[in-house]
């Protein structure tokens, strides 16, 4: 049986907000957030230049816990579990790696922001996102970000 959410996190608004939906999940369905963290491998012709393999990675590792710190602490006092994950590649590929790979089954969900990053890509989905929703193995939950915290005024009541 498919267990466990599967959290991309780049540190942007919107994985925040799938990040509480994650949590809202998990703990209903007594289950695991999967954080999971993507870095660049940063192995280019100039890269290799001016630093060694040994550098890259602690780069990457020192890049990951920035990036996943502030969702360790969320998760912490959410009392949900959790399992953090790094991974180097082009994230949409160890997205959905990830996804296939958790288990014989895979994992239940994918619960990801709607946009990451990069502000220069999409205005409602990012590249990112919509491959994974056209590649995933299982369903995936596009958490929009709402900048106002506040909810709408229902109907008045006398």
């Amino acid at each position: 049986m498919k267990r466990n959410i599967l959290l991309p996190f780049d540190g942007s608004t919107n994985a925040i907000a799938a990040l509480q939906q994650a949590i809202i999940l998990a703990k209903a369905l007594d289950e695991e957030v999967i954080l999971l963290n993507v870095q660049p491998t940063f192995h280019t012709a100039h890269t290799k230049l001016f630093f060694n393999e040994n550098e890259i990675h602690e780069y990457q590792l020192q890049l990951c816990q920035e990036t996943a710190d502030p969702a360790i602490q969320i998760l912490k006092d959410s009392g949900a579990s959790f399992e953090v994950r790094l991974r180097v590649g082009v994230p949409k590929d160890i997205i959905v790696q990830e996804a296939s790979r958790e288990g014989e089954d895979g994992v239940r969900l994918i619960v990801m922001g709607s946009r990451g990053l990069n502000p220069i890509i999409g205005a409602f989905l990012g590249t990112t996102s919509y491959g994974v929703l056209q590649e995933a193995p299982c369903p995936v939950l596009i958490v929009p970000y709402r900048e106002t915290e506040e909810p709408e005024a229902g109907p008045q009541l006398p």
